[in-house]
């Protein structure tokens, strides 16, 4: 587990540069919720995109009157660390205050809503399409995601309407395309590779000691994958139900 103090500075220091140099010391009440972060293992990363989403509704609300603290982010912290939980395959420590939130948070939510299939496939491809036409990026990249948006096409007739074993064909067919792209993102990153896989160790540490060797080297592989994401700006284009 990192140091609870380095931990509170360096997210005290992130929301200082949110809110154009305001500092706001974590303190009290508001550092024993950030220690409850550190001892369940939220990495430091998982904090600041739950900031960034609460950032930027805050932001699309009108003019700041105050800067923002780090309690008003507790909720966008708890969902991005259920997220990231789900990609590497790993629990909370059973009992401690971020598994309370994060199951009293799923209990106050209503029943889940069926995700749109089509709509999964047109996001994915526009965001594709929007990346292949705006931005600069490496030759094998930018092959990468030209196969992608070429499959991605190919399915949105089949996915209108799909149903049953139809549906399940599809799904299935977007997790090996998912798989298919990280593959060449992982044989295209050389060297690169074995720092992100450092940094998915560093998120893991915490985790190390509740999983067995086999779970261990599943969430790592699933961390570089999470992390090759964020870094490359890749969709994720398997359908979760």
């Amino acid at each position: 587990m990192m140091d609870p103090g380095a931990y509170c500075r360096e997210i005290e220091s992130y929301l200082c540069r949110c809110n154009h140099g305001h500092l706001i010391r974590i303190v009290g009440p508001a550092f024993e919720r950030v220690r409850g972060w550190a001892e369940a293992g939220v990495p430091l990363q998982v904090v600041t995109t739950g900031i960034d989403r609460r950032l930027a509704r805050y932001r699309a609300s009108g003019p700041r009157r105050r800067p923002l603290r780090i309690e008003f982010c507790e909720a966008d912290v708890l969902d991005a660390f259920g997220e990231w939980r789900r990609a590497v395959g790993v629990a909370p420590a059973p009992g401690g205050a971020v598994d309370a939130a994060d199951a009293a948070d799923r209990a106050g939510r209503s029943g889940p809503r069926r995700p749109s299939l089509p709509r999964h496939v047109d996001r994915v491809l526009e965001r594709v399409s929007n990346r292949l036409a705006r931005d600069e990026m490496a030759a094998d990249l930018r092959a990468a995601l030209t196969r992608l948006a070429a499959d991605l096409d190919a399915l949105r007739p089949a996915a209108r309407g799909a149903r049953g074993a139809a549906r399940r064909t599809l799904i299935d067919r977007l997790a090996e395309i998912d798989r298919v792209l990280l593959a060449s993102v992982r044989g295209a990153a050389g060297p690169a590779l074995d720092e992100v896989e450092t940094d998915a160790r560093a998120e893991l540490a915490s985790f190390r000691s509740r999983l067995d060797p086999d779970a261990y080297t599943r969430a790592v592989e699933a961390s570089v994958d999470r992390l090759l994401r964020v870094r490359l700006r890749l969709p994720a284009v398997r359908f979760e139900e």
